[in-house]
């Protein structure tokens, strides 16, 4: 079924992306390795369609107007240059060159995207990438195209985006989130030399133990310097003394406690003293359709 502008502005076809957690193997997967994360249902960016060509700014991440040069300032002391405005901007770029790159006809109709996002900043949650998938998935819908764009090779689009903004990173991220729930990825070069993508293998969620997310409220200490503790901040420093691992490049951790409640009370005692919000893990479901789900089990 064809989806029109006016459809989609009717329907309200929003589109959520989790946050992820990065179990084992980060960041293996920029080294041709092997990785497993999973999707955090309680933390997403959404992206909406609407007719008219437009993106949309958010009214707190993409501020622009402010009562005083001195809270300008401190805004971006705090939360940086950058809100998901480019982020937007850039797939639907990567998104388009892909089209004609691969014969693709896109319908000569226009669009708005806008986004929203609850995923703590500078947490390591992905909350960039988040913002990009949620927007292809929008993009793939309105020009009903998902058919036409492999849902392997859906990751290297959104991460081609951001490189275009500048951000670093590997594919892991954005296949947990073009997936959804609990994922296996090899990114051995055979695999990616031959198919273009790696092999991901969605699993059942129920195969994780119970885990609880740690992260700070105030994540702005990154660290500062070129080697060590400093490189890390001590922010990160406390939390991986108190828990477990990274749930990314910092920010956040993920703990197992598995001598049970007690145990639990006490991190979240640990956890309250030290300032960080902790929680246990959501796992969110896969965000693909019924047929692509068919059609990765039958490949």
């Amino acid at each position: 079924m064809e989806v029109t502008a006016e459809a989609v502005a009717e329907m309200g076809l929003k589109q959520r992306a989790y946050a992820r957690v990065g179990l084992l193997g980060n960041p293996s997967d920029v080294y041709s390795g092997r990785a497993l994360s999973f999707t955090i249902a309680d933390f997403s960016a959404t992206v909406r369609p609407s007719p008219e060509l437009l993106i949309q700014p958010h009214p707190h991440h993409d501020l622009v107007a402010f009562p005083s040069l001195p809270q300008l300032v401190s805004r971006l002391q705090s939360e940086g240059y950058y809100g998901g405005v480019r982020l937007l901007m850039a797939i639907c770029k990567v998104f388009y060159n892909h089209c004609i790159q691969n014969n693709i006809s896109l319908k000569a109709e226009n669009f708005t995207l806008s986004y929203d996002t609850n995923i703590p900043r500078q947490a390591g949650l992905s909350g960039s990438s988040a913002i990009v998938c949620a927007a292809l998935s929008c993009l793939l819908d309105f020009y009903d195209a998902r058919h036409l764009i492999k849902v392997e090779m859906r990751p290297n689009l959104i991460l081609n985006a951001e490189k275009e903004v500048g951000i670093v990173a590997g594919l892991q991220d954005r296949v947990a989130q073009v997936y959804g729930g609990l994922v296996y990825m090899d990114f051995s070069q055979e695999h990616m030399d031959k198919l273009g993508h790696g092999i991901y293998m969605p699993l059942d969620v129920n195969l994780l133990p119970s885990l609880y997310l740690i992260y700070a409220e105030n994540p702005s200490d990154s660290g500062k310097g070129n080697v060590g503790d400093g490189v890390l901040g001590s922010v990160n420093i406390k939390m991986v003394e108190a828990a477990s691992k990274f749930t990314g490049s910092g920010g956040a951790v993920v703990a197992l406690c598995p001598d049970g409640d007690s145990q639990v009370e006490l991190l979240r005692k640990a956890c309250q003293e030290a300032g960080f919000v902790v929680q246990q893990v959501k796992v969110a479901p896969s965000v693909l359709t019924d047929a692509e789900l068919s059609s990765l089990l039958a490949s």
